[in-house]
């Protein structure tokens, strides 16, 4: 039996204040405060800089042992280097995200729609998954749908990577099970990262992920956080489950 983890696109957002923190709460308390409530987190400041090893084990020693991060990958190796001469800089990604320790639960590399599955691209994300060190779980989400050719993603296999599903109406949503785990980012029903996901479809979500339960770990992001729709959803959900 796998164990769902439910949370939110990041944590840091000032219009939650009020909202789902408490208005008094200070910022640096922010992260405890949230995973007494959730168990996962997806971090999206990583894709935008670098951080320290410390951070990493300061981010570790403010959440209960149950809780798992997810980090995106940073946007030099994905966006633009695009694979290319990547080795320095996911060396020191991964000397930083192991600080972690057992509370690393998945590194999210996510690529560009320019990035199309021509020979090319397909070779530079096999060698890329040549360099991932195995014993961590690793999601990919490609955003064109040339990804669906066959033998395109056969490079991920050799990793048992999971292939991210999204699920928004402007964003190729692809159910494609791979590797030992499902992940899902939830970005909205309607306008993106603005719109709330009603009951009857979150319930609706909650019977197919039971369904992925019976053997694999299902991770679920929403990124939803406008009005702080993210942590309304994200509770339902979880409770569902």
């Amino acid at each position: 039996m796998g164990t769902p983890y439910v949370g939110t696109s990041g944590y840091v957002y000032r219009d939650w204040r009020g909202r789902f923190y408490p208005q008094s709460l200070p910022q640096r308390e922010w992260l405890g405060f949230y995973a007494e409530r959730f168990d996962t987190v997806e971090i999206n400041a990583t894709f935008y800089g670098r951080f320290s090893r410390g951070v990493f084990e300061r981010w570790g020693e403010s959440t209960p042992e149950r809780f798992r991060f997810a980090l995106k990958g940073p946007r030099l190796i994905t966006h633009v280097r695009r694979l290319r001469e990547v080795e320095a800089p996911l060396e020191a990604f991964l000397f930083g995200a192991r600080g972690l320790g057992s509370k690393l639960g998945v590194v999210l590399w996510q690529f560009p729609a320019s990035m199309r599955a021509d020979e090319e691209h397909v070779e530079r994300l096999a060698a890329f998954c040549r360099l991932l060190p195995r014993g961590l779980r690793y999601a990919f989400e490609f955003r064109h749908d040339s990804w669906l050719a066959e033998g395109a993603l056969e490079p991920l296999r050799a990793l048992e990577a999971s292939l991210v599903l999204n699920d928004s109406p402007h964003l190729p949503s692809w159910r494609i099970e791979m590797g030992g785990f499902t992940y899902i980012r939830m970005h909205g029903p309607g306008e993106l990262y603005a719109s709330r996901y009603t009951e009857e479809q979150l319930r609706s979500w909650a019977d197919w992920i039971r369904e992925r339960l019976r053997e694999r770990d299902v991770y679920v992001y929403f990124n939803n956080d406008v009005r702080a729709y993210a942590v309304e959803n994200a509770a339902t959900l979880r409770g569902l489950l």
